[in-house]
């Protein structure tokens, strides 16, 4: 097997798929990390970086492709052109897990946080679980090195184009809105069969949890033969089988009906996270934890680093960290949960996005913009009609500088860029770590 890729989801792969003795070579184009590096040669696999051995990859029988290679590389059409089996890392995963259950969650916005909420909820209760995927180990380190009867996982588009046989016991779709269309050929219908295919494989005795309110999701649900249960959530109205929230109160109806709690108690606030939680309150739900678990987990958890973190008050200007938000949805949901004058900081690699979507948010609650990235034209071409003033950052230091400038006592500063990170950083993260960093310097 030829694992295309030497991040987290090759490595993980060709460890597990060496303990399970498939004859294991590594390929990357670029240079591994140190620490994999090493790991791959105290467990005996081969590898090599910064080019591929093109003739002895055709020569295999099945290729594990990392998620972040796009079907355009030229390495993946000659692959492809050949006739080679690829899978991807959950695929592999699926393959050895054994009888551990799996609960996966996809979506455009939310799934991180959903993800850790649901973990949070199932390690509360007392269950031997993982949380993998996106966020965590990957699922296939886990499954050679520490393998539980619970995995977590947060899982892509990306993940989900390349699964044969990965079946989820509980598949979770938070939402779909346009994300990552530059993988798929810029169609947005692609980019929904993606998402859909969590479903694929279920069965009968499976549940499939969605957001009822998501008109992009219920337009294409009866498109897909879902065999699964249906259990929708919803803020718009009352159902019959689902989560619901009514007068300010979540319910839950899986068979018995009872009222959860309230709103006003949820750890995570705004109308999104209010979607989340019921996700995950669903998701527990069907793996029969006690309400009262779920009641506790969902209001003592911790929001995730990257993801509306709080950073810091200075003078009083506060400082959210939203690096996490690499699309505009995401950034709609940063501002729609904006209760004070917002000077917001935008902007990376667009990846085809529609600002458009944010005119009546910036309007309303957005004081200046400061842009944080290399090319921002688009960025001033959508709201300088209505914004002023918006200017140009070159790092997270300027940015933080600027924005702190604008602001005067009782704003918030909120980092939410909408776009992805690698124009001046390493990933999102980085992005987040350099603007913290740069709030504690001011």
């Amino acid at each position: 097997m030829v694992i295309l890729g030497g991040g987290e989801s090759g490595v993980g792969a060709a460890l597990l798929a060496k303990q399970k003795g498939y004859d294991v070579f590594v390929s990357d184009s670029g240079s591994l990390k140190e620490n994999y590096r090493s790991e791959l040669k105290q467990a005996g696999i081969e590898f090599e970086e910064s080019g591929h051995d093109e003739e002895r990859i055709l020569r295999s029988d099945e290729v594990m492709k990392s998620p972040g290679i796009p079907e355009k590389n030229e390495m993946v059409r000659k692959i492809r052109a050949k006739g080679i089996e690829v899978i991807s890392e959950m695929e592999l995963a699926y393959r050895f897990k054994g009888n551990s259950k799996i609960i996966a969650i996809t979506g455009s916005n939310g799934k991180t946080t959903t993800t850790a909420l649901i973990f949070h909820i199932c390690e509360k209760a007392g269950l031997d679980c993982a949380l993998v995927g996106n966020i965590g180990f990957s699922f296939a380190r886990r499954v050679a090195t520490d393998p539980k009867q619970l995995y977590v996982a947060e899982v892509s588009s990306f993940q989900l184009d390349d699964i044969k046989t990965f079946r989820p016991d509980i598949a979770v779709l938070t939402n779909i809105t346009e994300d990552h269309l530059d993988r798929y050929e810029y169609k947005f219908e692609n980019y929904i069969r993606s998402k859909f295919r969590i479903t694929m494989n279920q069965q009968t005795n499976d549940y499939f949890i969605y957001c009822e309110d998501d008109e992009v999701t219920m337009k294409y649900l009866k498109q897909f033969n879902i065999q699964s249960k249906l259990l929708p959530f919803s803020m718009r109205k009352e159902l019959t089988h689902g989560a619901f929230i009514k007068d300010g109160d979540m319910y839950i109806r899986t068979g018995t009906e009872y009222k959860m709690m309230s709103v006003f108690d949820f750890a995570l606030r705004g109308k999104h996270n209010h979607y989340n939680t019921m996700a995950a309150s669903l998701a527990a739900v069907t793996m029969d934890i006690r309400k009262e678990k779920v009641r506790e987990a969902v209001m003592d958890f911790q929001s995730l680093e990257h993801r509306m973190e709080y950073v810091s008050m200075v003078r009083g200007v506060e400082f959210i960290n939203d690096s996490k938000a690499t699309n505009v949805n995401s950034t709609w949901y940063a501002l729609e949960s904006m209760t004070k004058p917002t000077i917001l900081i935008l902007g990376g690699v667009d990846k085809g996005n529609d600002y458009s979507l944010l005119n009546d948010l910036v309007k309303e609650k957005v004081k200046a913009i400061i842009c944080l990235g290399k090319d921002n034209r688009k960025i001033h071409d959508a709201f300088g009609k209505f914004v002023s003033p918006i200017v140009n950052a070159g790092s997270a230091s300027e940015s933080v500088q600027a924005a702190f400038h604008f602001a005067d006592k009782g704003d918030v500063v909120l980092l939410s860029p909408a776009c992805a990170s690698f124009d001046l950083f390493k990933n999102y993260e980085d992005r987040g770590i350099q603007f913290k960093k740069a709030v504690r310097e001011l």
